[in-house]
């Protein structure tokens, strides 16, 4: 309960993440948008993300972990609100940068805090339940925004009690930001933090009470592998022999980049606008959306069962091969499109009935191999992988990393798309197949190590 409490962080995340998807249309319609000020608009919020991941960590061996995550909810407050209120894509794009630095912040504390109170034995499984959270939160934000533009009539349309219903969706995202910051005021803080403001008797009570075993030892251990720490985020200590990292920096950053670079949050940035373009109707799409995101949390539960089991690399290796086959087959299907002129004289991708139900499944499977490895294991690794002199400061830099490779895939997707979906997926499908590599040649381990031995 403990985990699932600091794992609302992660459901910000993907509500946060999705909850644009069902505005995507109504905002270009609205501000009269190009598709690269389009881009910019749907992943502004990334950039602050960025930002608020590299200074979370530092900020959290200072304030602690539980008060930055209710300073990360009060900014994800602001930003619902603000957002729901926008009057032009400019103050839009600040109102959703600013709630980047809460959603950045929650994406490194949550699994930091989940492998600093984890036994060892099932520390795999409590920090898959941050990527539990992120498509849960994913799932929600999808399934409120088919609810509104269902009952709207279309995501332009005026609720009726006033406001158009894409202005009621990003205000939704408040509920979730109150729900964290009350949860973050009922769990203990991390035992780690603890120790290294010498509150040594809180830390002996949490650590009996979450992890067991022997408690002083422990308490010793952590005295140990704390001392150099950082409270400000110093490149200095993450130095070594590979362009100026030490080489588990670069697998930190490399698995983040990697999980974004193989196009995972297009599907859910903007698959309501890529299902339509394909014949369906804006209501199906965002149904068939939140279908695949419930895809997502099923297999989620597959890697919680597996992970401590078969180990973090074996997942991941599997989830690259299959990433590589369907979104081969995504980028064949569109080889076969035709393009035609709509009405208003935007460009409509058409595929056949029997192609476009080939796609639907190979984007359904394709989701199935992200969420049951590269989805969890990634933010596992991330919280458990590096010693506690330089874990600060080495998450921060690679969910930094994670970040920006993010806004770089969520910007570009609309570019790629007018060369070609086929383009677009196979290049997603390239950098699926480097992944698989890159995990086979350089990623380790970590299953069943305690934190202190890394």
């Amino acid at each position: 309960m403990v985990a699932a409490a600091a794992a609302v962080g992660g459901f910000l995340f993907g509500y946060d993440t999705a909850v644009i998807n069902g505005t995507v249309d109504a905002l270009r319609d609205t501000f009269h948008l190009n598709p690269v000020a389009l881009g910019l608009v749907v992943s502004a919020a990334l950039l602050g993300c960025a930002v608020g991941a590299w200074f979370a960590g530092p900020l959290a061996d200072r304030l602690g972990r539980v008060r930055v995550m209710v300073i990360a909810a009060a900014l994800f407050l602001v930003s619902a609100i603000g957002s729901g209120l926008a009057f032009s894509a400019v103050d839009l794009t600040f109102w959703r940068v600013i709630g980047g630095f809460g959603v950045g912040a929650a994406s490194v504390i949550a699994p930091a805090y989940i492998a600093e109170v984890s036994p060892a034995h099932m520390r795999g499984r409590l920090g898959s339940l941050q990527q539990l959270a992120i498509v849960t939160g994913i799932f929600v934000a999808l399934l409120v925004d088919y609810l509104l533009a269902d009952a709207a009539g279309g995501a332009m349309q005026p609720m009726p009690w006033g406001g158009a219903a894409w202005r009621w969706m990003f205000a939704s995202a408040a509920v979730p930001a109150v729900i964290y910051a009350v949860l973050a005021l009922q769990i203990p803080e991390s035992p780690r933090y603890l120790v290294r403001r010498g509150r040594l008797a809180e830390a002996r009570a949490v650590i009996k009470r979450l992890i067991g075993g022997d408690v002083e030892k422990r308490i010793t251990d952590i005295k140990r592998t704390v001392a150099g720490t950082q409270e400000k985020v110093k490149l200095g200590v993450l130095k070594g022999p590979r362009l100026g990292l030490l080489p588990i920096v670069w697998v930190g950053i490399l698995l983040s980049v990697f999980q974004q670079f193989v196009g995972i949050n297009v599907i859910f940035y903007y698959s309501s606008t890529l299902w339509a373009s394909v014949g369906f109707s804006e209501s199906n799409s965002l149904l068939i959306t939140v279908i695949t995101s419930v895809t997502n949390i099923v297999t989620t539960l597959i890697a919680i069962a597996l992970v401590d089991k078969i180990g973090r690399r074996p997942l991941l290796l599997i989830g690259a091969a299959g990433m590589v086959l369907t979104l081969g087959v995504m980028a064949w299907c569109f080889s076969t499109a035709t393009q035609t002129v709509g009405p208003t004289g935007e460009a409509l991708t058409t595929l056949s009935p029997a192609v476009g139900k080939v796609a639907l499944v190979a984007a359904n499977l394709y989701v199935v191999a992200f969420g049951m490895s590269w989805g969890p294991v990634v933010w596992v690794l991330l919280g458990e992988m590096f010693n506690n002199r330089i874990r600060a400061t080495a998450l921060a830099v690679a969910a930094a990393a994670q970040w920006i490779a993010n806004w770089l895939i969520s910007t570009t997707f609309p570019a790629l798309a007018s060369i070609g979906l086929t383009f677009a997926y196979g290049l997603y499908a390239l950098f699926a197949l480097l992944a698989f590599f890159f995990v086979l040649k350089s990623v380790r381990e970590t299953k069943g190590r305690e934190l202190e031995s890394m």
